[in-house]
């Protein structure tokens, strides 16, 4: 067999950089392999952490007796078969403590409400992650192939019972769905993009809103942002398309284009500013990506702390949830029976229990995300 002396040269370049590279460094090439094997060793426990990623996917949950083995296996199998970084993340759940409600009872006191089917229970997931962002592309790939693989461990018909959560009611959902392409999916069909569990809810909150919804409310002459207290009251919501896609939102930054329902819910907010203005009222709107609101009122503190955690709302606060709040008139036909009604203004409607929050301030800093990602 001849050989070109190009083809000489090549070998010969190829053998020197084998022979004199050292072994314990990586080769010249190595950021350009597509393909990196990912461990897989039984005897790790593959513990989810704060840097496996601010984000993950959520691939599947598992609760009762053998959770924690059948999640386990997954996690293995994931790594084995399917190339995928996978870990095992428990949390606990309670619902047999009462929560506070939404609403207030006469008092200005939450309400005290029960879950329906109180159970207490261990939850233990499924998760995989290393993704920088939820815009990361690898992320959209490795979502895909989760609902769509078929791991042995989570087969029906090789293992006499599961502990996934709703997986026969998921599998039945599955078979009689008309979409072909949901029909395709595996067992964790219904995978989605989630947080990392284990970092503070604060890495992915910016401080302060961002610059484009400062944009939205520049020029409005009651904006919510001008207002000088620490805390208002919502007395109103109108809402418009809601979108969490970042890459919407991306393309709703690029544009500087709001939908009709958002221009609807904020000629809402505006008018009933301007009325409640008119009643010497001091209200304020305010707008951002998927609602507009009107508050009422300005106030350095929501109310006085107590010594059980509790916290006692500010009496000129309350008056304002009292006055815009709804109230209690019969039913038609059911004189018998009470209904919240809805105060209205100017042919608006208020919100049936109007909140206090905090006044919505513009960036002042960097935010803890930002801080965090630099020390990494």
């Amino acid at each position: 067999m001849r050989i070109g002396n190009g083809w000489v040269g090549w070998m010969v370049v190829l053998a020197s950089l084998f022979c004199t590279w050292p072994a314990s460094a990586e080769s010249p090439w190595t950021p350009f392999i597509p393909f990196k094997k990912v461990a897989a060793d039984p005897k790790d426990s593959y513990q989810l952490r704060d840097d496996h990623g601010p984000w993950l996917i959520l691939a599947a949950s598992f609760s009762g007796e053998g959770a924690e083995r059948q999640a386990r296996d997954l996690v293995l199998e994931l790594r084995q078969k399917h190339n995928l970084t996978a870990y095992v993340h428990s949390q606990d759940y309670d619902f047999t403590e009462p929560v506070e409600g939404l609403t207030l009872n006469r008092y200005g006191e939450r309400q005290r409400m029960k879950y329906a089917n109180a159970s207490r229970f261990k939850a233990v997931a499924v998760l995989v992650g290393d993704f920088s962002s939820i815009d990361d592309p690898n992320l959209d790939k490795a979502l895909d192939r989760v609902k769509h693989a078929r791991p042995d461990c989570l087969d029906l018909t090789k293992r006499k019972a599961s502990t996934q959560k709703f997986v026969a009611l998921r599998e039945w959902y599955r078979r009689i769905n008309g979409d072909e392409e949901k029909r395709s999916r595996g067992p964790m069909g219904n995978a989605f993009a989630t947080r990392n569990p284990c970092l503070p809810t604060s890495y992915f909150v910016p401080e302060g809103i961002d610059d484009f919804v400062v944009d939205l409310n520049e020029g409005v002459e009651y904006s919510l942002m001008e207002n000088a207290g620490q805390y208002t009251v919502k007395v109103a919501t109108f809402r418009g398309n809601e979108t969490i896609n970042q890459r919407d939102v991306a393309e709703l930054q690029r544009s500087q284009k709001v939908s009709d329902k958002l221009a609807v819910a904020a000629d809402k907010a505006h008018r009933l500013t301007m009325a409640l203005r008119q009643r010497k009222i001091e209200a304020y709107e305010f707008h951002d990506r998927h609602e507009s609101i009107v508050a009422v009122g300005s106030f350095e503190s929501e109310g006085t702390s107590l010594q059980d955690g509790t916290i006692e709302i500010n009496p000129a606060i309350l008056k304002i949830m009292e006055t815009f709040g709804a109230s209690r008139e019969p039913i038609p036909n059911q004189p018998s029976m009470l209904g919240l009604q809805p105060k209205v203004v100017e042919g608006i409607a208020l919100d049936v229990q109007p909140m206090p929050m905090r006044v919505p301030r513009a960036k002042t800093g960097g935010s803890l995300a930002r801080s965090l990602t630099s020390l990494r």
